[in-house]
């Protein structure tokens, strides 16, 4: 639905609706995504900033200019590609308003079944003069950044949270408020005393890691390995607050479809395991095989999943032995030997 919703955004434009950003106009683009095609007389240049790796390395395959976070200020326009997470939607057009020139133009366009409407009406709320028209199963919204747009601003910017006292998220990033009830029942098997050298997969802002590294202090190397490039920042700061004697490293990639060079005697994961809307077992299984070429000889792999996602066949078929440790009603806690 994303590159239905892509066409949508570019609409305006397309259709003539819009007057497109000329040349030597800068136009800022968050949420960027990979698959769009720029309309005829858009000859602006776009800054595209996207903070998943699978979709930035996308966007650089397109030869688009992408970075993970937003960069620079003054741009005479800016695109905002809405996605389900309303936080993260909210976020990226209080940074559209902060960025943008006064007068500049901001064009917004999200799914229907996203919540693009309630947007809608909920930005009419703050006095902003918008126009709209519905394409591609979605909406696309436009409006002349105006003078003053700190209201909104403060209503929309997304501060970072407090998990637990002791950790810091934000909206965007998996169980950004609480710690997940998943990652709480392995964090309850990880090992004490451990010595060898870990890899956190898929680390998020760094509960997992932390865990462990109270619960093994003389672990010999963490590395964290994390696909939203805020997450991996933000666990950057959970380490260095709460364990900052440990010796980690942080890896922002996309363990999917990137190789890992390193080798672990221990890999720790939650492995996501949705795609947009449907539940997706082929991620975490991508990420089962890129543990077991990760892991030396006799390494361990510890996981938690949804007790209902075909793991079990994958760490059979990858490793020498493999087994469940425990489970409740919703998760399980598998490991495997290499």
């Amino acid at each position: 639905m994303s590159r239905e919703t892509l066409k949508t955004l570019f609409h305006p434009f397309a259709s003539g609706t819009v007057e497109a950003p000329g040349e030597g106009e800068r136009v800022l683009f968050l949420g960027a995504e990979a698959g769009f095609a720029v309309p005829e007389g858009f000859a602006a240049s776009l800054c595209a900033v996207q903070g998943f790796r699978p979709l930035y390395r996308q966007l650089l395959s397109q030869r688009i200019e992408t970075n993970p976070e937003i960069e620079g200020v003054d741009y005479d326009a800016a695109l905002v590609l809405c996605n389900k997470h309303k936080g993260e939607n909210e976020a990226n057009i209080a940074a559209a308003l902060e960025r943008v020139k006064a007068g500049g133009l901001i064009v917004i366009a999200g799914g229907k079944e996203d919540g693009i409407q309630s947007l809608r009406k909920r930005m009419e709320g703050f006095g902003l003069e918008i126009e709209h028209m519905p394409k591609y199963h979605g909406v696309a919204l436009w409006f002349a950044r105006p003078a003053d747009v700190s209201e909104i601003v403060a209503k929309f910017a997304k501060p970072s949270v407090r998990v637990d006292g002791r950790f810091l998220a934000a909206a965007g990033m998996f169980s950004h408020d609480r710690i997940d009830d998943g990652s709480e029942l392995l964090a309850s098997r990880l090992p004490a005393d451990f010595t060898g050298d870990v890899a956190d997969f898929g680390a998020g802002w760094g509960y997992l890691s932390v865990e462990l590294a109270e619960r093994s202090p003389g672990v010999g190397r963490l590395d964290l390995y994390e696909a939203n490039h805020a997450a991996l920042e933000a666990a950057k700061a959970n380490l260095a607050e709460n364990c900052p004697d440990v010796p980690a490293r942080f890896f922002w990639a996309d363990l999917a479809g990137e190789p890992v060079k390193d080798k672990y005697d221990l890999v720790i994961m939650n492995p996501p395991f949705h795609e947009g809307h449907a539940a997706e077992p082929s991620l975490g299984q991508a990420m089962i095989k890129t543990a077991a070429s990760a892991l030396r000889g006799g390494g361990r792999l510890l996981l938690v999943a949804n007790r209902g996602l075909p793991y079990e066949p994958v760490l059979a078929a990858n490793f020498k032995e493999s087994g469940e440790t425990c489970r409740n009603a919703r998760f399980k806690v598998l490991w495997a030997k290499k």
